[in-house]
């Protein structure tokens, strides 16, 4: 099975996440020319207001065709999952961003939440979100979750359920604490699954402030973050990306100068990382596939 679904989230608050999602799945759809959906799992729904006007997100929200109605549809009024029923087309203001796709959000998800922990509905739930991953792997090239911060029972399902994660930081103590509250996390009830880890993006540099640097250097250090080789440096051109453009806009014209040169080489590696999973996990089923050797003196037999 292709393995291409990522959950984007820290367990910190204001680390960009949202702002990186939209970067990556425009810079993956205008310049890699891959077919992207973002699922906003965030109840402020920041990336769908990036990726449409309020009007129209407004709009949405209004006919219940936002991710909280499939989840609630699903999960607490037990109706059968129809997926395609909630992804809109036409989003981003980028000219060359025709293959990007959204399922946009609503504040009522917390509210979708409680309900389903005072039922405890939390294995049907999961089971859901796992066939609705199943459902978007073979419609779409790249997968995004935008996850809120925290650790609530959606956002766990999504990280168990889905292929990767991403955790966007910034270069700040408590934003690495944050990490490793998530660490921790994943190592609880390993028995369960979870996504596997494809890297950390170190979000909003300053790259004259040398307790930045310091903080580069720490989270770089330690190899099992998989730092991605780009941070993303604190700009002006960053501030102005998450102003949806109704005129319309291009990629360049959005994502100048070193924004535009960070973006595209995150999400280049993105592509790459998973391509190499890929080949690790068929060399690990092509291995397991091989018959038993059993060796007995100088004699061998298939077993």
């Amino acid at each position: 099975m292709k393995r291409s679904t990522i959950a984007v989230m820290n367990t910190k608050g204001g680390v960009g996440k949202s702002t990186l999602v939209l970067a990556i799945a425009e810079t993956l759809t205008a310049i890699y020319n891959k077919s992207v959906l973002v699922i906003d799992s965030d109840s402020q729904a920041s990336v769908s207001s990036m990726l449409m006007t309020s009007l129209r997100l407004h709009k949405l929200q209004s006919e219940a065709t936002t991710i909280v109605d499939l989840l609630a549809n699903t999960v607490l009024q037990q109706q059968p999952l129809d997926w395609p029923k909630y992804v809109v087309a036409g989003t981003s203001d980028i000219d060359d961003a025709g293959g990007l796709y959204l399922i946009p959000s609503d504040m009522q998800l917390t509210l979708f939440e409680r309900e389903v922990s005072k039922e405890s509905q939390h294995s049907q739930l999961r089971s859901t979100i796992r066939s609705l991953l199943d459902g978007v792997r073979s419609a779409f090239d790249i997968v995004l979750i935008d996850c809120p911060p925290g650790l609530s029972v959606l956002t766990e399902s999504w990280l168990r359920e889905a292929d990767f994660h991403i955790s966007p930081t910034k270069p700040d103590y408590i934003s690495v604490c944050g990490l490793e509250v998530f660490r921790r996390f994943k190592a609880l009830n390993p028995e369960m699954g979870f996504a596997e880890n494809l890297g950390v993006v170190i979000n909003l540099m300053d790259p004259t402030g040398a307790q930045d640097r310091d903080y580069d250097t720490w989270l770089r250090q330690r190899a099992d973050n998989r730092c991605f080789s780009q941070p993303i440096l604190r700009s002006v051109a960053l501030q102005h990306i998450t102003q949806f453009s109704p005129e319309g806009r291009s990629w360049l014209g959005k994502y100048p100068g070193s924004v535009g040169t960070a973006i595209k080489s995150i999400a280049g590696e993105i592509l790459q990382r998973i391509e190499a999973s890929e080949r690790d996990e068929a060399a690990k089923q092509a291995t397991s596939a091989l018959p038993e050797v059993a060796v007995d003196g100088n004699q061998a037999r298939s077993s």
